[in-house]
């Protein structure tokens, strides 16, 4: 064995950390999805409406940014040592959002739990790939995509349960006992010895540049227009940061020897067109999932559980249009099944821009089948497209690099959508809520949308409070419409497979 080799001992129980491997997976991709039917509870609890946004943004930042720095730790210093790291941490910020008595609390401590599944999901992977030999490393994938897909059923609904049955603070509980399951089974079953490899490099600069540039970015965003005016110095010298910044990143990139985002690859029309498409989409989803239970539970009435039931479709969709778009895509071609992908997400948008306060649930039951199979149509064929663009020797980095961008989609999504939100309810209360005896000390809007004081509202109050949220969210889903028609034009742009194949074969 080589410089940089990993030596996994005959002790060691691939059976066992199999299961460990799955019980991670499960425990970070639910917590994608299970906070999104908890969040209406957790801020009318909580307060703070307008720092929503912040709770996924500073997930999906921590996450994308830390997610090929610890690929390289474990390269320097084994997979087991790094991966719990990121376990403990994961479990420490799920403990402390747990604990939180403030919106602004829960956002600092969901970074921590952030930077901890920055380890979980590339080391899951990579520990995988270390256990299992190329044929049974196939089957094992597919086998933990099917979890993923699980995750997607179970989130909201464990979500929804928890708030309704238990309390909100137990959707980040629970992931203790869990985690504490994944590392012990870790530590008892793998063995290992390694070898650092000679010269690799960590792109701290990349990551630390990065990092500042999209919190100024996000932080600008977020406040502009309601902690701070869009002219004043403070959103203007953040949005001067966050240019400085990316700028320097740029240049961070162009010259390290291994950055965490090879800048060289967005050359190849096909990863560049695949990569936007994949941020499109995820601002798409990111909207959809953080926004729609708002619709569900605050102005339809419905519980947080019947709330994981509405957005459950797009889990089962999801899978469902991945698979069927794998079994045509050689047929129909790869470019024309993933218009057909984007196609079905707008036209789920569409849809969802155009419900009213008197659209019944089974309206939005249809709208997520439909999103979840253009979803499932769209990144099957983007993942392999991007995958047939280059070589064996950078593939890794090329699919690397679409997960990075679709985390950075969310993050910049969800910002975007959140300042939309926040300036469509104080514009709005503005001009419509003044002066209105109903609406005349009734405090903090995140207060109002406590279950408790909803009932003992007058009729009047409540039906203004409907007409808010439905302006407010009316917006974003607008927004996410106008996201989804860009990126049926993005994957217009893109090349066919036949052509990429024919390129590869002419090299």
């Amino acid at each position: 064995m080589g410089v940089g080799g990993i030596w996994l001992h005959a002790s060691t129980n691939r059976r066992l950390v199999t299961v460990a491997m799955m019980v991670a997976i499960l425990l970070v991709a639910i917590d994608v999805t299970v906070v999104g039917t908890a969040m209406p509870r957790i801020v009318a609890d909580l307060g703070g409406l307008e720092l929503f946004s912040w709770v996924f943004a500073i997930y999906t930042l921590t996450t994308s940014v830390t997610t090929p720095i610890y690929g390289k730790l474990a390269d320097l210093f084994g997979r087991k040592i790094i991966f719990s790291i990121g376990v403990v941490l994961f479990l420490l910020g799920s403990a402390l959002s747990g604990l939180s008595h403030t919106m602004t609390q829960l956002i600092w401590f969901r970074g921590i739990q952030g930077v901890g599944a920055g380890a979980v999901m590339p080391l899951t992977f990579t520990i995988i790939g270390d256990l299992f030999p190329g044929e049974q490393r196939a089957r094992m994938q597919g086998l933990f995509s099917a979890i993923w897909g699980i995750a997607g059923l179970l989130g909201p609904l464990v979500g929804g349960f928890f708030v309704d049955q238990v309390a909100w603070q137990w959707i980040f509980y629970i992931n203790i006992p869990v985690g504490i399951i994944s590392l012990i089974l870790v530590w008892v079953s793998l063995h290992e010895s390694f070898e650092k490899k000679a010269g690799r490099q960590i792109d701290y600069w990349g990551a630390l540049t990065f990092t500042i540039g999209i919190s100024a970015l996000l932080y600008a965003l977020l406040n502009g227009g309601q902690k701070y005016a869009w002219d004043s110095a403070t959103i203007i010298g953040l949005f001067a940061l966050a240019t400085a910044a990316l700028i320097v990143f740029v240049f961070v990139e162009s010259k390290a020897k291994e950055p965490m985002l090879p800048l060289f690859l967005f050359q190849n029309r096909v990863i560049l067109v695949s990569n936007l498409v994949g941020f499109l989409t995820s601002c798409v989803l990111i909207g959809i999932t953080a926004y729609l239970p708002y619709w569900i539970q605050d102005i339809i009435g419905y519980s947080a559980t019947s709330s994981g039931l509405t957005l459950m479709p797009m889990s089962l969709a999801w899978p469902i249009g991945a698979t069927l778009a794998g079994r045509f895509m050689y047929r129909i071609g790869s470019k024309f099944t993933a218009v057909v992908g984007a196609i079905l997400i707008t036209a789920g948008s569409v849809w969802l821009a155009s419900v009213t306060l008197g659209s019944p649930a089974w309206v939005f039951v249809a709208i997520m089948v439909l999103v979840g199979l253009g979803m499932g149509y769209a990144t099957t064929p983007i993942t392999v497209l991007i995958q047939s663009a280059v070589g064996w020797n950078l593939r890794g980095a090329a699919t690397a690099s679409s997960t990075f961008v679709r985390s950075l989609g969310q993050t910049v999504g969800i910002a975007i959508l959140g300042t939309m939100f926040n300036q469509s309810l104080a514009d709005y209360a503005k001009g419509h809520f003044q002066g209105k005896g109903e609406w005349q000390g009734r405090g903090d809007m995140s207060q109002m949308l406590q279950p408790d004081i909803m009932h003992h509202l007058p009729a009047q109050a409540v039906q203004m409070i409907h007409e808010l949220l439905e302006h407010g969210l009316h917006t974003v889903f607008v927004a996410v419409l106008v996201g989804a028609i860009l990126s049926v034009i993005a994957v217009l742009f893109m090349p066919s497979h036949k052509s990429i194949m024919a390129q590869q074969v002419q090299e």
